[in-house]
């Protein structure tokens, strides 16, 4: 099968498609047929090995220390069932499947496997394969951290990042909820975050959203620059701050930060589940949720998308066409 390989650390010209051996198939895995997948900051960061502050060590145990441990990247796919294993229950061959395969990456391929328990639903039946797999990472993620704190109608809710795959999510997310959402991006997305669902924007460059008046239930930082210190003036009591990104140290000290003043703070996503995309799905198909697409690349030139990637300006999912 042809797969976007890298086999070492580097800038997008390391990703080379190549002809690599199609997965096997476990007694409790499904073989997708891969229609799309995404190259995510998370991808660009295992490529680059370009990390926050003090996680060079730790990321280096799981990504690879001189070379890639994994050498196909992508994290989500879309795609149909091939074929399922001996104690496969839940689907068959030709459903039209999402997953989430997290930190085993290798979506980034004509073939991927994913275990039946693990994050993987059925495509929600009103969105192409491209629309579906642009829901995948950001709005998993999102929920991941979501599910560690309490949404409700009525809760005031700022989204530091809120163009990107995860932000973008998340505004929609806490917007279908019922929230009042606040939106950092750039002024050249407000238009976009608004659309989405934010009830009001910050262009990070004209204000510091940390500095104002307002007060918020929920901060949820997807950028890796709004840490509990900076954040605890312009939290309500008992507010949540959602560290969806960040440097070593600002994860390490979050949590006795937040206990010193009352607050709750969620340093790593919880686990990813099958029902979080079913209610991803639902969600889309109800109209409440809508895929954010940047650009479209076919598999051969995944080089390019990365090139997009790394240029920190994408608005919402870089989509790979596989087949």
């Amino acid at each position: 099968m042809k797969a976007a390989v890298y086999h070492r650390f580097g800038g997008p010209d390391v990703v080379r498609v190549e002809q690599v051996p199609q997965p096997e198939v476990g007694a409790t895995e499904v073989l997708i047929r891969v229609r799309a997948t995404t190259v995510s900051a998370a991808d660009r960061r295992a490529r680059s090995k370009d990390v926050p502050a003090g996680l060079a060590l730790p990321s280096s145990l799981v990504l690879g220390i001189r070379r890639p441990r994994r050498p196909i990247l992508g994290m989500d796919v879309a795609g149909v069932v091939e074929s399922v294993g001996a104690r496969v229950t839940r689907f068959r061959p030709g459903d039209e499947v999402v997953a989430m395969l997290g930190s085993r990456f290798a979506g980034h391929a004509e073939f991927a496997v994913a275990d039946e328990s693990s994050a993987i639903a059925l495509k929600p039946t009103t969105a192409s394969f491209a629309e579906a797999v642009a829901l995948v990472f950001g709005g998993i993620t999102a929920r991941a951290f979501l599910n560690q704190t309490r949404v409700e109608p009525g809760s005031s809710v700022l989204v530091n990042g809120a163009s990107g795959a995860v932000g973008s999510a998340a505004v929609q997310l806490c917007a279908a909820a019922g929230a009042q959402v606040t939106a950092v991006s750039s002024a050249g997305n407000a238009e976009l975050v608004r659309s989405l669902g934010a009830d009001s924007t910050v262009d990070y460059n004209a204000a510091d959203f940390a500095g104002g008046p307002d007060r918020y239930d929920i901060v949820i930082d997807c950028v890796g620059n709004a840490p509990v210190s900076r954040v605890r003036p312009v939290l309500r009591p008992c507010g949540a701050v959602l560290l969806v990104a960040g440097n070593l140290r600002s994860l390490v000290t979050a949590p006795a930060q937040a206990r010193r003043h009352g607050l709750t703070v969620a340093t790593a996503p919880g686990p990813y589940l099958a029902s979080d995309l079913e209610h991803l799905g639902c969600l889309l198909d109800a109209g409440r949720l809508r895929a954010v697409i940047d650009r479209r690349y076919p598999l051969d030139e995944i080089a390019a998308a990365h090139r997009r990637v790394d240029t920190n300006r994408k608005r919402g999912n870089v989509v790979i066409d596989v087949g």
